[in-house]
């Protein structure tokens, strides 16, 4: 009997330290059920964040936001840290933004337009507005 015991002393060590190494407490893992909106939300995060990194990564942008003094890297540190509600909100707005321009050039594109129609207009006689335009009668 102190045969046995004398050999099963390192096998009971080996088993003790290996049920010990199995039944280690590991973190938990915690699931729950996540709604669907919570998945389409953040696959919409990810691609507005992308469209605004596209718009910032393009070289006209680039040296619109240098000629105004705002330094390129501080912009996309600073779009990195919006909300995923601010950069979706950033990203719905640059849709619907005018593309290169503003008010002002829209009214002088048109009022530059209505001009150059009633030039030709006084020129070929329809009209008599600019006295500066040489009559053909």
């Amino acid at each position: 009997m102190r045969k046995v015991r004398t050999l099963a002393r390192p096998v009971s060590l080996f088993l003790a330290i290996f049920m010990m190494v199995i039944f280690t407490p590991y973190q938990q893992v915690m699931a729950a059920m996540i709604s669907a909106e919570t998945v389409l939300d953040a696959g919409r995060v990810a691609e507005s964040r992308a469209t605004v990194h596209a718009v910032l990564a393009r070289e006209d942008v680039r040296q619109a936001l240098v000629s105004q003094g705002i330094d390129v890297q501080e912009a996309t540190s600073r779009i990195d840290s919006l909300s995923d509600a601010e950069i979706t909100a950033l990203a719905d707005r640059m849709d619907q933004l005018p593309a290169g321009g503003s008010t002002v050039g829209v009214i002088v594109g048109a009022s530059l337009i209505v001009f150059i129609v009633l030039l030709i207009t006084d020129i070929m006689g329809y009209t008599d507005i600019f006295p500066f335009v040489k009559k053909h009668h």
